[in-house]
């Protein structure tokens, strides 16, 4: 779906990938509606937007409350008239530890914001895209989603869900107007440990990593774009990512071995 004068919606839109693929939709002509439920993130990336601002609507939803993402089309096209995409990029990681020491609040809420709010997203919008010329669903899931990592098993569970539920929508929608896009990030120089309320020391050995192989969100962002543009059934976004895909193809049990390696300084066994 080429993205010229088209109405898409992003969560997650208040910083890191979020924000650039709103600013990246912007540039490229199309009118967004940045969600997310802080307000003052929001603000940063209407600044950021410039004179293009006149084309971005923002909403502070709380993607866990399904009544609020269903209240969300409603107010989108009152603004801009009709809705023809989506990108749910939303998403927290957890804590580095175990499963065994992971509390269960925590684990619901990694699903809840990662899997229910991009469920909700999906189930609330896809009506309205059916009605489209055109329509786009992109779900933001993981490297994690397709590769285990020690210490981040909850968050690969959750977007590891969301890997097939897209996966499961295209093979729905396949003789539909709208496509489907599935994104596995790797490493992105993101806000997302702090976004996440993650701190300590794993947290401060994180920082200290060698970021240079990273993609910067900007750059995710133009990968994401270009994806949708292409109608894409999957996009891996970075080297590792790309890397990590055909070794876990070739050799699953070595490339878990691999990761496990890496994780050991990150994770905290209590």
């Amino acid at each position: 779906m080429k993205v010229f004068d088209k109405v898409v919606v992003v969560t997650g839109a208040g910083g890191g990938i979020g924000r650039e693929l709103v600013l990246n939709l912007l540039s490229k002509g199309a009118r967004v509606a940045a969600v997310d439920i802080n307000r003052d993130a929001l603000e940063e990336t209407i600044n950021q937007a410039g004179e293009k601002k006149n084309r971005l609507s923002t909403h502070i939803v709380n993607l866990t409350v399904r009544e609020a993402v269903e209240a969300l089309p409603e107010e989108v096209i009152a603004y801009h008239g009709a809705v023809d995409g989506i990108i749910n990029n939303a998403g927290i990681i957890q804590p580095f530890v175990h499963v065994n020491n992971l509390e269960m609040d925590k684990i619901k809420q990694v699903m809840d914001i990662n899997f229910y709010g991009t469920l909700y997203m999906t189930k609330t919008f896809l009506p309205y895209l059916l009605k489209r010329p055109v329509g786009h669903i992109t779900n933001i899931s993981s490297m994690g989603g397709f590769l285990p990592v020690p210490g981040q098993s909850i968050y690969g569970a959750s977007k590891a869900a969301v890997k097939l539920l897209t996966e499961g929508l295209h093979a729905e929608l396949i003789d539909t107007n709208v496509k489907v896009t599935v994104v596995f990030p790797g490493g992105v120089g993101t806000d997302i440990m702090k976004n996440s309320g993650i701190e300590g020391p794993s947290a401060a050995d994180a920082s200290e990593q060698d970021t240079s192989k990273l993609l910067t969100p900007k750059q995710a962002a133009e990968i994401i774009v270009n994806g949708i543009e292409t109608d894409q059934y999957r996009v891996l976004a970075g080297k590792d990512s790309k890397l990590m895909d055909k070794m876990y193809r070739l050799s699953p049990k070595r490339a878990v071995g691999l990761i496990a390696k890496s994780m050991k300084k990150l994770i905290e066994v209590k």
